[in-house]
């Protein structure tokens, strides 16, 4: 039997899947989709967004991941994060009040933080499990003019990247490596890259609104798990274009850096919140970086769309490459 690895599904089977899938519902523009963050459906004058995403990877502050990672769905479409369902899964025999205090604490501040309500959910202390699980299921909104979907990007598209890659990953290896990284490069190294989920962030709210503003945005995508890879990746399948990037535009922290050749770790691969992409035509390029940068937002464009049969590249050292998957 051949069984999938961790992470995402595996795209052949998942696309094969969602392509079954019939909307018997003209009120749903945006259904299941392969580089589409959320889905969209029409209520009156305005659009509502809607996107579930779980937290199954790390507990630290799983509360506060969970209401960023979902908001920036919401935000990846041009709409205003507003409210927030969660489902808390918390394990048998490691559950006691302080640690659901601390989750219920965290999803507040964080949901505080952005505006956005708690309105509903679940919670069970459930058998098998060995660290708490959540799963956001939030809800935007979004003037139907300003609606960004990713199938609307097209080929001659500029592709720009705000922070740089690996931010989540390495702020995560940090925590679960804290102490042999503490022996090897000090207590400061470490925490500067602990807090990497705060500085410079893994929230793109703020950045995708204000790009949202700035010009016509063709498509925003927040990289996820597969790091920087797999989202232009899962932006060329939507959007039915290839993708040409230059390995010497895309920002990686030194610290990132040290790290990722420390594990031998592929920087384009390690999960990747906090780093947004946005497509634009290029007459509108210097609007959105101009307002990036009002905003101490750092962002570069790293490349562009191309044909479909181009396929996916990425320029090393002058050297056209296949673009790596994961």
């Amino acid at each position: 039997m051949n069984t999938f690895r961790v992470g995402k599904l595996n795209t052949n089977l998942l696309g094969e899947l969602l392509g079954a899938v019939k909307n018997k519902d003209p009120r749903v523009i945006v259904g299941p989709k392969i580089g589409e963050d959320a889905a969209v459906i029409d209520f009156g004058d305005k659009y509502l967004i809607a996107t579930t995403d779980p937290i199954t990877f790390t507990s630290y502050k799983i509360g506060w991941y969970m209401v960023n990672v979902n908001a920036n769905d919401i935000a990846t479409m041009g709409g205003v994060p507003k409210w927030l369902l969660a489902s808390i899964f918390l394990p048998e025999n490691k559950t006691d009040s302080r640690l659901v205090r601390e989750i219920f604490h965290d999803i507040e501040k964080a949901a505080d933080e952005l505006g956005i309500v708690l309105c509903g959910g679940h919670t069970e202390v459930t058998r098998g499990l060995d660290r708490p699980v959540l799963s956001g299921h939030m809800l935007g909104e979004v003037d139907k003019d300003k609606l960004v979907t990713n199938s609307n990007a097209r080929a001659g598209d500029d592709i720009i990247l705000t922070k740089g890659i690996a931010i989540e990953g390495m702020a995560l290896l940090a925590r679960e490596k804290e102490n042999e990284l503490t022996d090897k490069f000090g207590n400061l190294f470490v925490e500067r890259v602990q807090n990497f989920l705060h500085d410079p962030g893994i929230s793109v709210v703020k950045e995708a609104l204000i790009a949202n503003q700035a010009a016509d945005i063709h498509a925003m995508h927040d990289p996820t798990e597969g790091g920087l890879a797999t989202g232009l990746f899962e932006l060329a399948s939507v959007s039915n274009t290839g993708v040409l990037v230059y390995e010497e535009k895309i920002k990686c922290l030194d610290e990132a850096r040290v790290l990722c050749s420390e594990y031998k770790l592929d920087p384009m691969g390690v999960i990747a919140s906090g780093a947004l992409l946005i497509v634009i035509n290029p007459d509108d390029r210097e609007a959105v970086l101009s307002k990036l940068a009002q905003n101490s937002i750092e962002c570069s464009v790293i490349g562009k769309l191309t044909d479909k049969e181009d396929g996916l590249k990425i320029i090393i050292d002058g050297e056209s490459r296949d673009l790596p998957l994961f």
